[in-house]
C-alpha cells in the first residue's frame, strides 16, 4: 500500500503534529470538536521532505491524493473547483510542526480565472469583489510561485487558467519556501532543525471582504505582549487574513467587534476560552466573518514576549492550569533576557519625535536605517541600527534580526513586523501614521522635521514612542512574576548559580539578581582606578625592595578594604577570590601617550623595564601562579589582606564562606607551592588574633595540562574552578581576540557547528568531565564550578550539568537567564530518567 501523503480535517489524528505541523494538528483539533472551521485537508511534511529530496514536479502518488481530496472537498461543500457556479476556492498556507510566523508562503483565493469570475460575480451580486478576488489571486501566486512581487501586464501570462495547474504549482512552492534564506535564517536563530518540513493546509475559502458584515483578524486568548488576562487582538472590517498580517492597513482594536457585531464577538470570545483550556497555554486565533458567519481559520500556540511569558506561566500556576515544573520549562533563557532588557528614560524636556502603537517591549538606541540589506551590513560592522520602514516583510528579516528595534509606518499589533519582533526580542514601534519613509532621499519625515538616514533616535517599544537622539537605558526586571517562576527554578535545579564581580557593587546587583555567591572575584581587577593602578605600576617598577614593600603595604590596605566590603555584602554567601593573574606588564603604559595621560610619575628608564617585561604570547607567559612564584610577597600580600578582612568581618558578626583560588596551575607542584604560601599566612593571623579562619583552596583549571593531571592536583586543591575563556583557547590553540578573522568562513562551510567561545566545545567538554571524575577519585569531597564566558550559556550549562559540576559564575546581568538554564537542566535529567 502507498504511502499516505493526504488527510482530510476531518480523518486525521491531531496528535501527529509532526506530519500534520502545528497549523494542521490545530484545524484538525478543532473540527474534532466541532468549531466552525472551513474544511480542507492537510498535505503533509513527509511529502514535503519528499519532494524537497528529488525536486522536480510532485510526486504522481501524491497528486492523486491531493486531486481525490479536491474531489471530496467539492463534494462537501457542493461546490465545483474553480467552476462556473459558486465556485470553490481555496486556499494553500504553509504549517511547520514548529511554528515559524511569516517565514513561509501562503496563496489565498486559488481557483480564479475568467471563468470562475463569472461564476462569483453572479453569486454574489459584486462584480468589483469578484474582480478583486481574481486580482489578489493573481498577485498571491506571481510572488509564491515566480517571485515576482510587482507584476506588470506581461507577468499575469505566468498565471495558469486552468486551477489543477495552480494548485499543482502553489503547493510546489509552499514546500519549497521552506528552504528560503529567512526561513533558514528563522530557523538558524530559534533552534528549529532543518529536517523536519513543512506541511501544506489546503482550505475551503471564505471572505472577510464579501459584505459590510464581513471582516477578518487575530485574537489571543491573553496578551501576547503583557501576560494580562482577556481577549486581545484586532480587526479589519471588509479585509481578508493578509491584509492584517502584511500591515498594509492599521487594523482596528478588537473591541471595536463587540460594538460592531456583538454575537460574532460573544462567540468568538467563548471559542478562544475553549482552545485555550484544550491546549492549556495561551492561543494564537485567526478568524474569518462572511456575512455575518464566524468562521476559524487557525489556533497554534501564541507567539509572547518575555515579560509576557513569565507572567503567563505564573498565573497559569496560581489557576491550576500547569505545575511549577511546566511554567518553567515553558519560559526560554531567552525570554528571560528579554525582560532584563532596557527600558528607556527620556530626557528632560526633549519630546518624542514618532508615536505609535507599542508593539513589543524594551528600548534601545541606534542610528536610522531604511534597508534590511544596509542594516545587516551596518551591524556586521559593529554599529547599532534601528530598522524604519513603511511596513516589513519576510525578505527584511535578517536586516530586523540585525536591528536593535523595528519601527514602521503601517501596521498593527499583528503585522509582520510586530510578530516577528516580539518572536525575537527587538522592541518595535508600529503603525506610526504620521510618519513617512522617503527611500528616495534617504531620510525620514515627521511631524517634528525629517532626519537623514545614520542619525541618532532611541526606540521605547514599551511606549510606542521613538525620541531624537541617545538617552539613557535602564535595566528592569518583570518584578514579582519574575521572581516567582525563578524562585521555583531555584528550587528545581541542582547546579547553583554564582556571579562573577569584583567590587562590592557589583556583588550587590548579583545578590539583587538571585546570585547563590560569587564564584570569580579577579583581584587584579581592584587594582585598575586611577590611584590604585599609580601604586601598582610603582612597584613593578621599584628598583629597591624598599620601595617593593611600600607599595605593596598600599596595595594590601586597598584590597582589605575591597574584601571587607564585598564579605558584609554577600553576608555568609561564599566567594571564590582568585589571586592575581595577568601578567606584571599589562598594569605598565604602552607609550608616552599613556604615560602622559596617568597621574603616576615614572622613574627614569621606565620604558625599558616596560620592554623588559613585554612577552610575545603573554596568555601563556608569566601570569598566574607563575607570577605568585617567583614574586611569593604578591601571594603573600593578597593572602593577608583577605585573612585581614575575615577577622575584622568575623569582629562585625559577618558569616564567611572565603575560598582562595589559584590561577593557571598546571601541575600538583605549582599548586603545593602557592598553597604553602597562602596557608602559612592565614595561620599567622590566626595566631595573631587567637581565631579560626577557615578558608578553602583551590585552582582555577584552564590548562589541558591540569585537566589530565587533575587527580594529583585535587591532593592539594580543595576545588576546582574551571575557567573556559583560557582553557577553550589553550585546547584548540585558538585565539578568542582573534578568531573572529576565521571563525566566519568555518561556520558557513561546515567545518565548525558553532562558536565554540559562545557554547563550549565537546573536546573542552570531554577535559571538563575527565578532570572532575580524576579529581573526585583522589578527593571524594571536591566542589567543582564553571566561572568563563561559558557560565552564562544556556546550552553550555545544560553541558555542564551534565559532567556533573556545582556551581556555574557568570556575569551579574546574566544570573537569572543561568538560574533558568539550570532548573531546565535538572528537569531535563529528570525526565531522561
Amino acid at each position: 500500500m502507498s504511502q499516505q501523503w493526504v488527510f482530510d480535517f476531518d480523518d486525521a489524528d491531531p496528535d501527529n503534529r509532526s506530519t500534520l505541523g502545528g497549523k494542521g494538528s490545530g484545524l484538525v483539533r478543532m473540527t474534532r470538536s466541532g468549531l466552525p472551521v472551513p474544511p480542507g485537508f492537510v498535505v503533509s511534511t513527509d511529502a514535503c521532505k519528499a519532494h524537497l529530496e528529488v525536486g522536480g514536479d510532485l510526486d504522481p502518488e501524491l497528486w492523486v491524493q491531493i486531486t481525490s481530496a479536491i474531489k471530496r472537498l467539492e463534494s462537501r461543500t457542493a461546490k465545483e473547483f474553480g467552476g462556473a457556479k459558486d465556485p470553490l476556492l481555496v486556499s494553500v498556507r504553509s504549517g511547520a510542526p514548529i511554528s515559524m510566523p511569516g517565514m513561509m508562503d501562503t496563496v489565498l483565493n486559488l481557483g480564479m480565472n475568467e471563468t470562475s469570475l463569472r461564476g462569483l460575480a453572479d453569486m454574489t451580486g459584486d462584480e468589483e469583489f469578484a474582480s478583486s478576488t481574481l486580482d489578489r489571486f493573481r498577485s498571491s501566486y506571481l510572488s509564491v510561485v515566480h517571485s515576482v512581487n510587482e507584476p506588470t501586464a506581461a507577468d499575469l501570462e505566468w498565471v495558469p487558467d486552468d486551477p489543477w495547474a495552480q494548485l499543482r504549482a502553489v503547493v510546489s512552492s509552499v514546500f519549497r519556501s521552506w528552504n528560503t534564506p529567512r526561513a533558514i535564517a528563522y530557523r538558524r536563530i530559534e533552534g528549529i532543525p532543518n529536517s523536519l518540513g513543512t506541511a501544506a493546509i489546503v482550505q475551503a475559502m471564505v471572505f472577510g471582504n464579501a459584505s459590510e458584515d464581513s471582516g477578518t483578524g487575530v485574537v489571543f486568548s491573553r496578551n501576547p505582549a503583557t501576560g494580562s488576562p482577556g481577549l486581545w487582538g484586532e480587526y479589519l472590517p471588509q479585509a481578508q487574513g493578509e491584509d492584517v498580517v502584511a500591515g498594509v492597513r492599521t487594523p482596528l482594536p478588537i473591541d471595536h467587534l463587540a460594538v460592531d457585531q456583538p454575537a460574532a464577538f460573544e462567540r468568538l470570545s467563548d471559542i478562544a476560552r475553549q482552545l485555550e483550556a484544550q491546549a492549556r497555554d495561551v492561543q494564537d486565533i485567526e478568524f474569518t466573518i462572511e456575512r455575518g458567519v464566524l468562521w476559524i481559520l487557525q489556533t497554534r500556540d501564541a507567539k509572547r514576549t518575555g515579560g509576557a511569558a513569565v507572567r503567563i506561566a505564573v498565573d497559569m500556576v496560581e489557576e491550576g492550569v500547569i505545575s511549577a515544573t511546566e511554567a518553567v520549562n515553558r519560559v526560554t533563557p531567552r525570554q528571560v533576557e528579554e525582560v532584563m532588557h532596557p527600558t528607556v528614560r527620556p530626557l528632560p524636556g526633549v519630546a518624542p519625535l514618532i508615536e505609535g502603537l507599542a508593539a513589543s517591549p524594551g528600548g534601545a538606541t541606534g542610528v536610522v536605517t531604511l534597508t534590511a540589506d544596509r542594516a545587516e551590513a551596518l551591524a556586521a560592522d559593529g554599529t547599532k541600527v534601528i530598522l524604519i520602514r513603511d511596513e516589513t516583510n519576510p525578505d527584511d528579516f535578517h536586516g530586523m534580526v540585525a536591528a536593535q528595534a523595528i519601527v514602521t509606518a503601517r501596521g498593527g499589533m499583528t503585522s509582520h513586523a510586530a510578530v516577528v519582533a516580539r518572536g525575537i526580542g527587538r522592541p518595535a514601534v508600529v503603525g506610526c501614521v504620521d510618519l513617512v519613509v522617503d527611500y528616495d532621499n534617504r531620510r525620514i519625515l515627521t511631524p517634528a522635521g525629517s532626519l537623514e538616514e545614520g542619525a541618532t533616535v532611541t526606540v521605547d517599544g514599551t511606549l510606542g514612542l521613538v525620541f531624537p537622539g541617545e538617552h539613557p537605558l535602564e535595566r528592569s526586571s518583570d518584578g514579582a512574576y519574575l521572581e516567582q517562576l525563578l524562585g521555583w527554578a531555584d528550587q528545581q535545579a541542582i547546579v547553583k548559580v554564582r556571579a562573577n564581580a569584583d567590587t562590592p557593587r557589583d556583588a550587590e546587583v548579583a545578590v539583587k539578581l538571585g546570585a547563590h555567591g560569587i564564584g570569580l572575584c579577579r583581584s587584579e581587577h581592584m587594582f585598575f582606578e586611577p590611584e590604585r593602578l599609580a601604586v601598582m605600576r610603582s612597584m613593578i617598577l621599584a628598583d629597591t625592595e624598599e620601595e617593593w614593600v611600600v607599595a605593596l603595604t598600599r596595595l594590601e590596605e586597598y584590597q582589605f578594604d575591597d574584601f571587607v566590603g564585598l564579605f558584609r555584602v554577600l553576608a555568609g554567601r561564599p566567594i571564590t577570590i582568585r589571586l592575581l593573574d595577568p601578567p606584571l606588564h599589562e598594569f605598565l603604559p604602552r607609550d608616552d601617550q599613556d604615560r602622559a595621560g596617568d597621574a603616576a610619575t615614572y622613574p627614569e628608564g621606565w620604558e625599558r623595564r616596560v620592554e623588559q617585561l613585554r612577552e610575545a604570547n603573554p596568555m601563556l607567559g608569566h601570569r598566574g601562579c607563575r607570577l605568585g612564584i617567583t614574586h611569593p610577597s604578591v601571594t603573600a600580600m593578597q593572602s593577608r589582606a583577605i585573612g585581614r578582612a575575615m577577622v575584622a568581618s568575623e569582629a562585625e558578626g559577618i558569616d564567611l564562606d572565603v575560598e582562595i583560588m589559584v590561577p593557571l596551575v598546571g601541575s600538583a607542584e605549582e599548586m603545593e607551592n602557592q598553597k604553602e604560601i597562602i596557608e602559612r599566612e592565614i595561620a599567622r593571623l590566626e595566631a595573631e588574633h587567637e581565631t579560626s579562619l577557615p578558608v578553602t583552596i583551590g585552582s582555577m583549571i584552564e590548562l589541558p595540562r591540569a585537566c589530565i593531571t587533575a587527580g594529583e592536583i585535587a591532593r592539594a586543591a580543595e576545588f576546582f574552578s574551571f575557567g573556559t575563556n583560557d582553557l577553550t583557547q589553550t585546547t584548540l590553540g585558538m585565539s578568542r581576540d582573534d578568531s573572529a578573522s576565521f571563525l566566519g568562513p568555518y561556520l558557513e562551510l561546515g567545518i565548525r557547528d558553532e562558536d565554540p567561545f559562545v557554547h563550549v566545545d565537546e573536546a573542552v567538554g570531554e577535559l571538563i568531565e575527565m578532570a572532575i571524575a580524576r579529581g573526585k577519585a583522589a578527593r571524594p569531597d571536591l566542589e567543582t564550578g564553571v566561572c568563563g564566558e561559558h557560565a552564562g550559556d544556556p546550552e553550555s550549562i545544560s553541558r555542564f550539568a551534565q559532567y556533573g559540576v556545582d556551581y556555574v559564575s557568570c556575569s551579574p546581568y546574566r544570573v537569572p537567564i543561568a538560574r533558568l538554564a539550570t532548573a531546565h537542566a535538572a528537569n531535563r535529567e529528570v525526565h531522561a530518567r
